[in-house]
């Protein structure tokens, strides 16, 4: 890798001026780079250049992306507060509200790193970085920043060198690819490769020098060619051809090729005028050039999920040499390099409406990554993979309308895709006028028709083949409330079953009185909760009986049932036992959240069956009636929610410090809160922890830290 050269701000400010017409946002741009000079003073990056050179580079790329004024302001600021010990309030006061506010954000996420080399650790920390970007310009200043970083990356440790490609490429290049932002992940890449493989990445190099001439002699002929052809026909347009990058060629020698088997690794882009100008144009190329049958893609009629726009066709050109081919219009050209940063520009000032489009696309970018409703890190991870960055493809309804799925996805997934009804009642796929069975995975243009029948339901084995979170999701939830439907019903028959035992008339015990009362009590809904909550053991069909009895409460029931059992007449099916009533509800104090290793207590609660507090709970000292003994079941593998309040120096924000120390620790933060004092900042973070040593590890490491003055948790 060719080491990067020095830059002044004057070359900078010229490539801004380019860009920026507006006098009064370029003096801003100069003051925000003399305060960022002044700021940096004296301090140097580890290849030796001054600190300062280190902004102008990242203010230079996303200038390079069309950025605002605000974007290109905020990227020559972005380290002053990690490292020029600035406050939030001078910046603001100095250049504003939204410079802060990103300038904050972007020093946030620099502070957050991957804790180890598993998929859902990147998932997780691509979900926190995208969480704290509060504005999409924040993901154009990380995207910037990390791309000048690993332009430097020699400089570093050869083990760290390492880990930060990794961590590029696992959580920003996916990041890259769905902003769009090619002309950045496309570097990002190769960098990348140089550094987790070089010998890899120096092989393909050298073979390329070796035959660069002849590639480049081919590649001249057949522009040549193809500018004579569209020339003839009367187009205006530009041609570019490049030899592909050596991450591209990487990636076709990883599904199984020969050097000798690629011969696609030619390129050429023709931009034009108009849309009609494009599909002209590929014509035109194709009535000389044979195309290869399949490799012809529309993204114009159907474009990619990151709003990317091209047509792509593979021709046999000279000397039989495969070469790609790609027709755009200028606009689509500048999109296809600059992602969604190329519409980033405000012609009309003080408009907004870029920026409103941009949030919305920032917004729909968070959703797609955070909306996760299980526990299950792993899964989530997967899925998240599968939906979103996940190679698409596109297929048709015998209508015409275009349906985008991750590739692998099947008519199951196309049928959800179209409606949840339609999905639920599939019964048969055609694909392509012909009759294919309901696993078979679709490809690129396929036309596929769904038939139903109005008596179908969903096929629980669908779950073991279909691609998409919709798909699985829809079909877990039918079944879901097939099984809450079977489990009423058996409560019923429970029910019935105990009362004709007891020679108990339904009618005299299940009335309107007896069901409101049992309902307030137990905190249900209605009749139809009672049976669910007997179907599914939550509470025994004598137990609802003895409730309709006016002479016991709830609580006296539950003391009764204590008093007559051990601890060692239990079913291990909870988190927590209880003596002799394991198919109560058992509930963990919201009040002082324990986790499992911490002493704990059993607190009868009216209307909640039993809460489980630390012994030590401010809400149960005192108290002696109602308590009762509840242990911790060794044998459960569950998590838990718990609280930490932290108290720091309030001299700047450390809520980034302090969620990098607790993903270190691999723990995950469920939610947070931020609230500033006089004199301090406290931090209410809810941790996921399996028990209470790893709390109180993650405890001592906060603790250990410099600027906090104390940790603790719930009361």
């Amino acid at each position: 890798m060719n080491k990067e050269k020095s830059i002044t701000f004057q070359e900078v400010y010229d490539e801004i001026k380019e860009n920026i017409k507006d006098t009064d946002e370029l003096l801003k741009i100069k003051e925000a780079y003399n305060f960022a000079l002044a700021k940096h003073q004296g301090m140097k990056r580890l290849n030796g250049e001054d600190f300062i050179t280190h902004p102008l580079h990242v203010a230079q790329i996303v200038n390079g992306l069309n950025a605002d004024a605000t974007t290109i302001i905020a990227a020559l600021l972005h380290e002053v507060m990690n490292n020029g010990d600035t406050l939030l309030s001078e910046l603001s006061e100095k250049f504003g509200e939204e410079v802060a506010t990103i300038v904050d954000s972007v020093s946030k996420i620099n502070k957050l790193e991957l804790v180890d080399d598993s998929e859902h650790s990147a998932i997780y920390l691509r979900k926190v970085l995208v969480g704290l970007a509060t504005d999409v310009r924040v993901l154009f200043i990380k995207l910037a920043d990390r791309l000048h970083n690993m332009r430097t990356n020699y400089a570093i440790d050869p083990k760290k060198q390492k880990a930060k490609a990794y961590e590029t490429q696992a959580v920003l290049i996916p990041i890259a690819h769905r902003l769009g932002i090619n002309s950045i992940k496309s570097e990002l890449e190769d960098l990348c490769l140089y550094y987790t493989k070089p010998d890899v990445y120096n092989d393909i190099l050298e073979k390329l020098n070796e035959s660069r001439k002849v590639l480049n002699d081919d590649l001249q002929e057949m522009q040549d060619s193809i500018t004579s052809i569209l020339q003839e026909a009367g187009l205006k347009f530009k041609i570019k051809g490049r030899v592909k990058s050596v991450h591209s060629i990487y990636n076709k020698l990883s599904s199984g090729k020969k050097w000798n088997e690629i011969y696609d690794i030619l390129a050429l882009r023709v931009i034009l005028d108009e849309v009609s100008d494009c599909y002209t144009a590929v014509g035109l190329v194709h009535s000389k050039y044979r195309p290869i049958p399949r490799r012809f893609k529309d993204y114009i009629a159907m474009p990619k999920a990151n709003m990317y726009q091209s047509l792509h066709t593979t021709v046999f050109g000279v000397d039989g040499h495969l070469f790609e081919i790609q027709f755009r219009t200028y606009e689509m050209d500048e999109f296809a390099e600059k992602g969604m940063a190329s519409h980033w520009s405000y012609k009309e000032h003080g408009t907004k409406k870029v920026q409103s489009i941009m949030e919305q696309k920032l917004e729909m970018f968070r959703n797609i990554i955070e909306t996760h409703e299980e526990d299950d890190d792993t899964s989530f991870a997967n899925e998240v993979t599968s939906d979103m960055l996940a190679e698409m493809i596109y297929v048709f309804t015998p209508k015409g309308d275009v349906m985008e799925l991750p590739r692998g996805a099947t008519p199951v997934d196309f049928a959800y895709r179209v409606h949840s009804d339609v999905g639920d009642k599939t019964v048969g796929a055609i694909v392509n006028d012909v009759i294919v069975p309901l696993n078979y995975e679709l490809n690129d243009n396929d036309i596929v028709k769904i038939k139903t029948n109005s008596n179908a339901t969903p096929n629980k084995d669908w779950l073991n083949f279909v691609k998409t979170t919709q798909a699985k999701n829809k079909i877990k939830s039918y079944f879901s409330k097939q099984e809450r439907n079977f489990m009423i019903e058996k409560g019923k028959d429970i029910l019935e079953k105990e009362l004709r035992k007891r020679k108990l008339a339904f009618s005299d015990i299940m009335n309107e009185e007896n069901i409101k009362k049992i309902t307030q009590e137990l905190k249900l809904k209605d009749l139809e909760d009672i049976y669910l909550s007997i179907g599914t053991l939550r509470y025994t069909a004598g137990f609802i009986i003895g409730l309709s009895d006016n002479k016991e409460s709830i609580e006296d029931a539950l003391l009764e049932k204590v008093n007559n059992h051990s601890l060692n007449n239990i079913h291990n099916k909870n988190d927590v036992i209880v003596a002799g009533i394991d198919e109560i509800l058992v509930n963990l104090a919201k009040c002082c959240k324990p986790v499992k290793g911490d002493k704990i207590t059993g607190f009868i609660t009216k209307g909640q069956g039993i809460t489980v507090h630390k012994s030590n709970c401010a809400n149960i000292l005192g108290t002696k009636e109602r308590l009762i003994d509840v242990t911790w079941n060794e044998a459960s593998e569950a998590s838990y929610l718990t609280d930490l309040y932290i108290e720091a120096y309030n001299n700047k924000n450390y809520l980034t410090d302090i969620i990098a120390a607790i993903t270190k620790r691999n723990l995950y933060i469920d939610a947070f809160k931020t609230k500033e004092f006089e004199k301090s900042y406290l931090y209410e973070i809810t941790l996921k922890v399996n028990n209470k040593e790893e709390l109180d590890r993650i405890i001592l490491d906060l603790e250990n830290l410099a600027f906090i003055i104390s940790v603790k948790r719930s009361r």
